[in-house]
């Protein structure tokens, strides 16, 4: 199953609605990769709300996305985590690392625009 990808301005945003096979996540990853590459955008907002659980392999496969698309210059906000998702990852030792946080899309905007202002400011 493909996870669209919007872009809204210099804003890419994709919010995953459904569990992910190991096939979907990796496509979904190299996809956002190929968008960086081809289109300046400033960052990518990525909504799991849709999630009932982050396995290892899911929450390895974030932080790897997130490091590489930091690398490539932007930034990555993870929104709309559960509660029961943080918990597990929590147990399980694995953290969200590389990647803001906010609790909904609006927010997760909010927070990718000042962490590229910041950013700017900076460079």
């Amino acid at each position: 199953m493909r996870t669209p990808i919007l872009k809204l301005g210099r804003v890419l945003l994709t919010s995953v609605q459904t569990d992910l096979t190991d096939d979907d996540a990796g496509a979904l990853q190299s996809e956002v990769l190929a968008i960086f590459q081809r289109d300046e955008a400033d960052g990518l907002v990525l909504d799991i709300s849709g999630l009932d659980v982050v396995d290892s392999y899911m929450a390895r496969l974030l932080n790897e996305t997130a490091r590489m698309v930091r690398v490539m210059g932007s930034e990555v906000v993870l929104t709309g985590m559960q509660p029961m998702i943080a918990l597990t990852l929590v147990e399980m030792g694995r953290e969200i690392i590389g990647m803001s946080t906010a609790l909904d899309l609006e927010s997760g905007v909010a927070r990718l625009r000042e962490l590229v202002r910041v950013r700017n400011e900076r460079d």
